[in-house]
This record gives structure tokens, sequence and C-alpha cells, in this order.
């Protein structure tokens, strides 16, 4: 006879807790939407899991987290994959305390498939100091990629990601947004000077091009990781351009960019992404 219940009401820890002690060999199966995790169990104790392509210990702790979706008890044969050896005792102590430490990263990161993006780096000043595992993180943003994702891409947990963007987030250099999104982001950033503008305005065509040199010279210069700085101050001064402003924008928009590199890579980054931006004059 199937156990099941939703996860809303009961953490995984608890009714694994509830299971195991009486001895059951079967499997758990797990959904909240499209996602599906399986943990197996052979007289009691926890042998195998699997979530996506996350399998052993990782994929307990994962599914430990999950605070929405519905579980499934079912009682069957052992199974033939041994990918987990630690204790139950010691394997729900961790996913406790991961569901502990979750609820707090929750509160900033509500879903690991939300999208990182780089944030403006406005009105800061002074040079952040960042450990090999955030430069780590931030390699792997581009406002396209998940949490989730990012994990894969990096080879870590998404709740080892979070944990990392946690602090990002307090530091105010990234942001989260909606899946989704991200066409729409990036089509604005490099979508070309409206015809009728150039057409009416000849002084502003000249000034457009020579702003989507600047884009094309910082976002090769300092690559993903100050893609969304360098389009967000692009598209301010494309924007104030077609407004009539002159090249006050782009100085303006080069000034910004500037100062969000030394923040990132420090004041000799500046220095040598201002040479290379000589040639845009």
């Amino acid at each position: 006879m199937a156990f099941q219940g939703s996860l809303a009401e009961l953490h995984l820890p608890d009714i694994i807790q509830l299971i195991s002690v009486s001895g059951k060999t079967g499997v758990f199966h797990l959904t909240d939407g499209a996602l599906h995790g399986e943990i197996f169990l052979n007289e009691g104790k926890i042998v195998h899991a699997q979530l996506d392509e996350v399998n052993g210990e990782e994929a307990v702790y994962a599914l430990a987290i999950w605070s929405h979706g519905e579980f499934r008890f079912e009682p069957g044969e052992p199974s033939a994959v041994r990918s987990i050896s630690k204790s139950n005792t010691n394997l729900l102590m961790e996913a406790a305390r991961r569901l502990d430490e979750w609820r707090v990263l929750s509160k900033r990161i509500p879903s690991i498939e939300l999208m990182p993006e780089f944030a403006t780096l406005d009105n800061r000043d002074g040079q952040i100091n960042l450990n090999t595992s955030e430069w780590l993180i931030l390699s792997k943003i581009d406002g396209q990629r998940s949490i989730k994702s990012i994990g894969s891409a990096a080879g870590l947990s998404a709740f080892d990601v979070a944990k990392i963007l946690y602090g990002l987030l307090g530091n105010g250099l990234i942001r989260l947004k909606e899946p989704g999104t991200a066409a729409a982001v990036a089509g604005a950033a490099h979508s070309p000077v409206p015809a009728a503008a150039s057409a009416a305005a000849p002084v502003n065509a000249e000034l457009a091009t020579r702003l989507n040199k600047v884009r094309d010279v910082c976002n090769s210069f300092l690559g993903a990781v100050g893609e969304s700085v360098v389009n967000k101050h692009y598209q301010k001064a494309r924007t104030e351009i077609e407004r009539g402003a002159g090249v006050e924008a782009i100085e303006e928009a080069i000034h910004q960019i500037a100062r969000a590199a030394s923040i990132l890579k420090g004041p000799s980054t500046t220095e040598a992404l201002l040479e290379q931006l000589k040639g845009t004059h």
C-alpha cells in the first residue's frame, strides 16, 4: 500500500524517518511540477537517490529542501544501484541542516529556477573583494542561465550556488529575474537605432555608431562578467541620444562602465579599458 502526501505539510527528512524505522524496502517518488526525484530504501536504509542528472547524497539534499510538491512511497524490490553509503542518521542530519539553511537563503532566493544577472553599480565606491568560488559563479552568469543551470556548468549543486549568490545579492552585484525575460532583455540591448531617428537627425546616427563601438569594445574586454552592466549603460546613453543629447551621453556611459570595471576586476583593468576606448573617439 502506497504512503503519500504533500511536502508542504511534511518535510522530506521527517517523512523518510517515519518509513525507515519500519525497515521497509521501496522507493519514494517526489514531484514538484515538471521536476521528479526518487529515493530508494532497502530494509529502511537509503541506498540510492536521483534528481535529474544528480545522484547519490547530493540528490537527497536537493530533494530535502523542497517546500512544495507531492511524495509517494511505493513498497517494492530493492534498487540494483547503490550510490549512498552514509548512514541514515548522518544523511538525514545533513539534510535537516540544509533545510534550515535553505529557509534563510529562500528569503532572497525563493527558487533555483530564477536567473541571476549583473546589477548596475551606480554610486558605488571602492573595490569589492571576491573569493575563488564567487568569481567562478560570476563567470557563469550570462542573464540566461538559471541557478540550477549555473550549478551544472560550475560542477556545483544548486544549493551551493544559492549560498554564493546570497552573498552577491547582499553586495548588490547581481539581481534575480524570472525565466522567460532573457530574450527580451538581450534583444533590447542589441537592437539598432531606429531608422526614423537616423534620418531625422544625422548627428544622432553618428553618435549612435560611436556608442555601438564603445559597447562592443567594453563587452569584448570585460566578457560575460560585465555584459549586463555594459548593456545597461549602453541602453541609457542610446535613449538619451535619441532624445537629442550629445557626446556627453557617451562619456557618461564610459565613466559608469569604467567604475564598474574597477569594482569587478580592479583599477588596472579600468586603465586598460580606457586605453582601448580611445580608438572609439
